[in-house]
């Protein structure tokens, strides 16, 4: 799967590291439906951590990104229009 994270660029992320993303973005979308900002922050940065970890990819690399994710800094306001049309499950 390729992630972009908003103003830092695309990783690929499989196997373990994939199941783990999934299992905390689960966490992350629940503080955005819940408006919890402390939580939203928190899992936020658990989540680019994650992804992180991924293999980054060239910036000339063109490719399709399966999924968006919002810079560092997003207010959780923000948040709650990108996240609308988020995939719940992503394995």
């Amino acid at each position: 799967m390729i992630v972009r994270i908003l103003t830092e660029g695309q990783y690929e992320i499989t196997g373990d590291l994939l199941e783990e993303l999934d299992r905390e973005d689960n966490r992350l979308l629940e503080a955005i439906a819940n408006s919890d900002e402390e939580a939203f922050r928190r899992e936020l940065e658990t989540v680019l951590a994650i992804v992180r970890r991924g293999r980054r990819l060239a910036d000339d690399e063109l490719v399709e990104s399966d999924l968006i994710l919002p810079a560092p800094d997003t207010e959780l306001t923000e948040a709650l229009h990108l996240f609308a049309d988020y995939p719940a499950d992503l394995t």
